[in-house]
């Protein structure tokens, strides 16, 4: 049965989005091997696969993940002491419909969210 989904959104330069995500976001390489045009990352139980798209526009994509959490608050603190910008109209607030939330954009427009339930 399922167990685990790992999104692969695009890249147009691998240093720099290997770079976001390991600084700013604290996540690390998944693996020993380093492909060409593909990376993998890890941070807790989570894993992203990016693969190089040189031609992508980032004002035309569209990728997006929704990322769960247990302390959204710790984790939003941790992106704004690694001086991640949050998206002006994604900052960390209760939605209307139960979650706690907030989002940012990777290099590549790429839209993470991250969500919690207000309940726990």
């Amino acid at each position: 049965m399922l167990t685990a989904i790992h999104p692969k959104l695009p890249m147009r330069d691998k240093a720099k989005t290997k770079d976001f995500y390991i600084k700013g976001l604290g996540f690390q390489v998944f693996g020993n091997a380093d492909y060409e045009g593909y990376l993998m990352l890890y941070k807790d139980n989570i894993q992203i696969h990016f693969f190089e798209f040189k031609a992508l526009n980032p004002n035309e994509n569209y990728g997006q993940v929704y990322i769960r959490t247990n302390d959204i608050h710790k984790v939003y603190q941790s992106f704004v002491n690694n001086h991640v910008k949050i998206h002006p109209n994604g900052p960390l607030e209760a939605k209307p419909w139960g979650q706690w939330e907030f989002s940012l954009l990777d290099p590549d427009n790429n839209l993470l969210t991250f969500g919690q339930d207000l309940n726990s």
